[in-house]
């Protein structure tokens, strides 16, 4: 995009024909860096140059700079070591031998002769990781500095990470002789060939695949499948006895118990087979940059789109989005091709403004960034890590850059804290710009809509004169009457505006609150998507969420790691996992709604010997279309078509009325026109593609052209006026958008819904899991807002099951694999499973103010089933413990909180979601602070009052109150009641351990509770209290004829 489209902020609204342009962007100075002075580091020196004029370096492993004095010196009196890898010097050209040369060095003088692809005088200087000058492998020639696999094609797993002349040499020399064993090449072939055999083993080398799949070890898979069949039989057998014998005297009790069991048992079931062929996958960097970005040669890596969406800077504060952005800007990714779209959806002039801040710090995080290899590239939570950052950095000028970059951050720390310090108090005037215009978004809810490009014109450049990534600011139009959708339609909106900006062919959706944590994480989703086979059936590589600041011990599962190591893992092994709301890199073409391509098979042998109407009784039958053709799009290979399809399709339609814009579709179609006409029938007209796509012609080019880029011949400085049009609050009426384009509406967890739609139309998904974590995040740690956070989710799977998209009855006769159907029936049947849940914890307590319970008198053989039972869920969690290299810790945290948010935020969402779906009653639960005293997690004993808190306390005063009235009962009434007390005593128990965390987080850490909780948890308790007195558990039941004293002398 021009420099000249970017000039300020854009405001506009379509609808209203008004396009205004605010104010300029302060123009970025350039400013250029001069090249280092090749110094010796060891007497200061400059270093010499041979005789040839190339730089002279000492070392071939590490290429530590020093010179040729100081090199010789060391080898004739010191320890003849580099001081920095410690790897003996070897004998230069040239240079008198010394002890220890041996057989190795007598060749040494042809060395450089033979192997000039990588020989020393073929070297640059360059800046690694620990700052220090290393070589460089010369222009115009592929990068050996990392080669994973042989060139038959085999892994050769040792040889990954080699590195150095002398490896490469020994490796290019047992390939010269293994050709020469077959007859390939000859001994004489001269200096020429020489380059052409080595280029041909790095072909050989980056055509090997950019990833595997790696399935677990047998010895762990087998066990614990069997287990599951097992448990499963022991589950039939356990319910044949439970239902065939009821328990006569607390008939009720003992019917909600099975009922309960009986569907805890569907729970378990639809929760644990999507689990049963878990993978890992593992993914090949130095592949992927040898097959893409050769020496010499432009980068062929595919373009990312990268959003990030936020609703309110004071909610969510500022200097984290900024991180997020600056995580972004700083991505090891070729700057040409990273944008970064930041959705506004607040339309705040605080987050403008501290993006306009962000833009001016990056020109000097970003080079310090990629010039010394640091990580994570958020300087909050770089700055902020407690290790020893000076360790294996050797260059002096690390330590003064990085105190210099920490202050400079610190102050652009301070700047943002005045700025919201600032927007506390609105103006009654509102908000008004530096150029004295008043800010467009002063009304939150009636704004038009604005964009500002901050980056990657060619006047924003960093300290170094390099480009930067492009930034940009978008908040859509808002007026009243319109549904604007909250994030799933942000997100549209961001697609739209990215694809006529930049039109990436992939989009990286993260939360304001979660940085790169990996600066090479766009990589490692690239290993999957622009793989040859693969990634044209991908619809998104989905990344694990981790987070920072959670307390040691994770008391309320906020890291959730049972589901993304164990549960993500086994749907991997199926058709992927589910979309999670972020750290997600999607295929553009899959959310427009296009079919992924069908790769074709290879018809099978037949016989002609029979007739033809044999065919169906010999299993000749020809499979009939699963899909339907999409008549409404009028051509039936858009959606399920290649590239070839698409551009056979052209752009044939005309529009009028786009003139003012700056567009006239004749314009789009030179970029694709010179292809043969199809059939009538074959043609999608104007008026189908406005129904699907919107009354835009630049954002319709831009869904054909399947490898991204803008369409040739398009006015670039009309861009923005067209991206105002796009996120105009009427452009989505009467179109697909939100029902099958893009993040589908109709749940607060569009997540769930998007990946469903996409899934369910054939795609695929992939788990990508590096060693180091992708993206980190924050989350609530204090209780109160974690229960708050579970009940929008599950708020959001209820609609889900309310609605004509819920995984029981949608998407038959697609694609969807039934495991995966399993999978997403769990996810949206899961807060239904608080109700028996809440009843199931109640039981114990009324067996004990009863003196009933519901299992009758047990049999030898029946407590056997019991037993085996209750093994076969210890054995199911152990051993899924042992594949998934879960901690026991988590694995039991998440227990806990399955039934602390099953009787709390679970409950509610129930009742929430049937009264907003059936009744359109919209009720929320509010949230009200009080202060924490504590500053490392102060969060986790802040105490936000909510009526969540009300069931799960109740129903530990109840199993308290219970476990002492069964006690007190079977002290009263002898030795013979301890036996039935302590099976209800085991339910109770296991009740009130479960929910321990929630007692603590209760109590805070000066136990205290606030009053409210207490009077309605006792007001609760005090019913069923009544109900025991009524019962009178302590008094001795009577048999027989009550005798009274009938008050007359006798």
């Amino acid at each position: 995009m021009d420099a000249g489209s970017t000039t300020g902020l854009v405001a506009g609204s379509f609808q209203r024909n008004e396009l205004h342009v605010m104010h300029g962007h302060e123009e970025i100075n350039k400013q250029m860096s001069h090249a280092n002075t090749k110094i010796c580091r060891v007497c200061g020196d400059e270093i010499g140059r041979k005789d040839n004029g190339e730089l002279f370096i000492a070392c071939y492993e590490c290429g530590f700079p020093v010179c040729k004095p100081c090199y010789e010196y060391e080898r004739s009196e010191g320890n003849q070591v580099c001081p920095q890898c410690n790897t003996r010097y070897k004998r230069h050209k040239g240079c008198a031998r010394v002890e220890g040369d041996g057989d190795d060095a007598a060749d040494m003088d042809d060395f450089e002769d033979e192997f000039q692809i990588k020989s020393p005088k073929k070297t640059q200087d360059f800046h690694s990781e620990n700052g220090e000058q290393t070589q460089q492998w010369p222009p115009h020639r592929p990068a050996f500095s990392s080669i994973a696999g042989s060139v038959v094609g085999k892994d050769l797993d040792a040889e990954r990470d080699m590195e150095g002349n002398l490896e490469w040499k020994d490796r290019v020399e047992k390939w010269k002789a293994k050709q020469e064993k077959r007859g390939l090449i000859s001994k004489d072939d001269g200096g020429n060939d020489q380059d052409n055999e080595e280029d041909d083993v790095l072909m050989a080398e980056a055509r090997q695949p950019l990833w595997r799949k790696v399935p677990l070890p047998s010895s762990k898979i087998n066990p614990y499948r069997i287990v599951i069949i097992l448990r499963l039989v022991i589950l039939c057998f356990f319910f044949r006895f439970r239902i065939m014998t009821p328990a006569t005297d607390a008939y009720p009790l003992w019917l909600i118990s099975v009922i309960c069991e009986i569907w805890f048992a569907l729970s378990w079931i639809l929760d644990q087979f999507p689990k049963w062929f878990p993978i890992n996958r593992e993914t090949y960097l130095d592949r992927l940059t040898m097959r893409f970005e050769r020496e010499g040669e432009p980068s062929r890596l595919s373009p990312v789109d990268v959003f990030v969406s936020t609703v309110d800077p004071l909610k969510e504060p500022p200097i984290i989005t900024a991180n997020t952005v600056l995580s972004i800007l700083s991505v090891d990714y070729p700057v040409d091709k990273v944008s970064c779209y930041v959705s506004d959806d607040g339309a705040s002039m605080l987050l403008f403004d501290t993006l306009s801040e962000t833009a001016e710090f990056a020109r000097r995080w970003v080079p310090f960034c990629k010039k010394y290899s640091i990580e994570p590239r958020a300087p909050e939570f770089y700055f902020s890590q407690k290790i020893d950052y000076l360790k294996d950095k050797v260059q002096p000028s690390f330590v003064k850059e990085r105190r210099a970059m920490k202050r400079e951050y610190e102050e652009f720390k301070v700047r943002i804290n005045a700025l919201v310090a600032k927007a506390q108090k609105k103006p009654e005037e509102g908000w008004v710009m530096q150029d004295g215009t008043p800010w467009p978004g002063n009304n939150t809810r009636d704004h038009p809509g604005m964009i500002q490009v901050y980056l990657g014109s060619a006047g924003a450049l960093d300290v170094e004169g390099k480009e930067l990534p492009r930034l940009v600011y978008v908040s859509r139009e808002k007026r009243p009457g319109y549904q604007h959708h909250k994030k799933a339609g942000a997100m549209n909106a961001l697609v739209r505006v990215s694809a006529v900006l930049t039109n990436a062919p992939f989009m990286l959706n993260l939360d304001c609150d979660h940085y790169i944590n990996n600066s090479k994480a766009v990589r490692e989703a690239m290993c999957f998507l622009m793989d040859p086979q693969l990634g044209k059936k991908l619809c998104y590589v989905q990344f694990p969420q981790r987070f920072d600041g959670i307390d040691l011990h994770d008391r309320y599962a906020n890291r959730n790691v049972v589901f993304f190591d164990i549960n993500m893992r086994g749907l991997d092994g199926i058709q992927g996992p589910v979309y999670v709301g972020t750290g997600c890199v999607f295929n553009r073409q899959a959310l427009y709604g296009y079919d992924p391509p069908v790769s074709e098979k290879v018809k099978k042998m037949t016989c002609d010997c029979w007739p033809s109407w044999c065919c169906c009784c010999c299993g000749g039958k020809r499979k009939s279309k699963t899909r339907k053709e999409r008549s409404s799009l009028g051509l039936g290979g858009l959606l399920s078509g290649g590239k070839t399809k698409k551009k056979q399709m052209g752009m044939v339609v005309k529009k009028k009325g786009y003139a003012k814009r700056g567009f006239d579709l004749e314009e789009i179609e030179e970029g694709l026109e010179g292809y043969e006409e199809l059939e009538k029938s074959s043609l999608m007209s104007q008026k189908n593609f406005e129904k699907r796509f919107g009354q835009s012609p630049v954002f319709i080019t831009s869904t054909l052209m399947e490898d991204g880029g803008l369409p040739e011949g398009i006015n670039t400085a009309g861009l923005i006026k067209e991206a105002i049009h796009v996120i105009s609050c009427g452009y989505e009426e009467k179109t697909e958008w939100g029902k099958e384009i893009g993040w589908i509406y109709g749940s607060v967890t569009e997540d769930i819904l998007t990946g469903f739609k996409m899934h369910c139309r054939g795609w695929k998904s992939v788990y990508c899991m590096p060693e180091r974590p992708a993206f980190k995040g924050s989350a609530p740690i204090n209780l109160s807002d974690r229960l708050h956070q579970v009940l929008r989710w599950a708020l959001g799977s209820v609609e889900i099951f309310l609605s004509r998209h819920c995984p029981l009855w949608y998407g038959y006769g697609g694609n969807l694999k039934w495991l995966e159907r399993f999978a997403y029936i769990n996810t949206i049947v899961y807060p239904l499973t608080s109700i028996p849940l809440l009843a199931y914890c109640t039981i114990p307590a009324v067996c004990l103010l009863t003196g009933k319970f519901i299992i009758p008198t047990l049999t030898n053989f029946a407590s056997l089933w019991f037993m085996a039972l209750f093994l076969s869920i210890i054995a199911t969690g152990v051993l899924e413990l042992r594949w998934s290299g879960v901690s026991i810790q988590d694995w039991w945290r998440n227990e806990q909180f399955w039934v602390i948010g099953g009787v709390s935020a679970h409950l509610f969402a129930v009742f929430q979601g049937l009264l907003k779906v059936l009744g359109g009653v919209d009720t929320n639960f509010t949230v009200t602070a009080k202060a924490a005293e504590d500053a490392e997690f102060g969060d986790l004993y802040l105490f936000k009052w909510t009526t969540l808190l009300i069931p799960p306390t109740t129903l530990l005063i109840l199993n308290m109150v219970g476990v002492v009235a069964g006690v007190s009962d079977a002290i009263n009434n002898g030795y013979g009641s301890w036996g039935p007390l302590f099976g209800k005593l085991f339910f109770a128990f296991w009740v009130i351990v479960h929910l321990y965390p929630f007692l603590k987080g209760l109590m805070g850490r000066q136990n205290r509770t606030p009053t409210i909780v207490v009077l309605w948890s006792v007001l609760l308790a005090s019913i069923f209290s009544l109900v025991w007195v009524r019962i009178d558990p302590f008094l001795p039941k009577q048999h027989g004829p009550i005798l009274k004293q009938c008050g007359v002398e006798c």
